[in-house]
């Protein structure tokens, strides 16, 4: 299979000195390759004098056939969102941490990035979420998440209460620290740590995670991924609570508004190395292959 990739964008995680050095190893490898390079233009500061072109990161896609991040998946999560309207390709290099999404690793890169130039990858899409307040005689509020909206207090120590509804039915009353809504892509992140369970990223589904509930019977439940969720707050706590996307991007929440989240009309298209393996990475980042017996004082 010919490659489709003859022109590469990247962005590298902004502001981190560390991903110098595999910016630059990636420029020079993908320059061997005969491949058309453009930099993110606040990644193309790490290279001085690096002879490359440069765009925003918005105008990217117009300009690759593939974008490579280079970072943790926090990077890949914002190049995400940025992009994810225009329909792009994009592929992982882990300079993080767990990297459930940035797969590849900086000793290997190259080796796979033969594979993937030469048209051996694995290819998948995922859905991101929309959150909405207010309407077009108001203010509109609108944000997408890649992997969780959530809502949460942030100037107070103590319970908020709100109403959930699923596609116009009542859930539940609930008094807690607030909600995870979660793609698939996101029960391994907050959702995972607020108990909530992992999702296999092929799977249409939601997940919503109470933070804290003072109810203990109040447990995560997954929902089909074409249903809108509404949340309605208690008028009191307005003003304490706030949405975040992805821990990256956060809204205010106006006093009276009715908070609509729902799956994105956009998609996400990543790369993945060719016998890409979702369970292999849960096992790797999860510790789950690790033999107890080994484990014992």
């Amino acid at each position: 299979m010919s490659t489709p990739f003859k022109k590469i964008g990247l962005i590298g995680k902004h502001g981190d000195p560390v991903v110098k050095e595999t910016i630059r190893r990636l420029c020079a490898y993908l320059k061997a390759q005969d491949r058309d390079v453009v930099l993110e233009e606040t990644t193309s500061r790490l290279l001085e004098g690096e002879p490359l072109p440069t765009l925003p990161e918005i105008d990217l896609p117009s300009h690759s056939d593939l974008v490579i991040v280079v970072g943790g998946d926090g990077t890949l999560l914002h190049a995400a969102r940025v992009l994810a309207k225009q329909n792009t390709l994009l592929l992982g290099i882990n300079l993080g941490r767990l990297g459930f999404l940035v797969d590849i690793t900086p000793d290997r890169m190259e080796s796979y990035l033969d594979s993937i130039l030469d048209g051996r990858y694995e290819q998948e899409t995922r859905f991101l979420l929309e959150v909405s307040m207010g309407d077009e005689s108001s203010t509109k509020q609108e944000a997408l998440a890649f992997n969780d909206v959530v809502l949460h207090k942030w100037n107070i120590a103590r319970m908020i209460e709100f109403q959930t509804y699923v596609d116009g039915q009542l859930v539940n009353d609930q008094r807690s620290d607030g909600l995870i809504v979660s793609t698939p892509t996101g029960s391994t992140a907050y959702a995972l740590s607020g108990g909530g369970p992992l999702l296999h990223p092929s799977l249409n589904a939601i997940v919503m995670v109470p933070i804290c509930p003072h109810t203990l019977s109040n447990r995560p439940i997954v929902i089909d991924g074409d249903s809108e969720i509404e949340i309605r707050l208690d008028k009191a706590h307005a003003e304490d609570v706030q949405i975040t996307c992805d821990g990256q991007s956060t809204l205010p929440v106006m006093q009276g508004e009715v908070i609509r989240i729902r799956k994105a009309e956009h998609h996400v298209r990543l790369i993945h190395p060719e016998g890409y393996d979702y369970y292999s990475i849960l096992r790797a980042k999860l510790g789950w292959s690790e033999n107890p017996r080994n484990n014992r004082c």
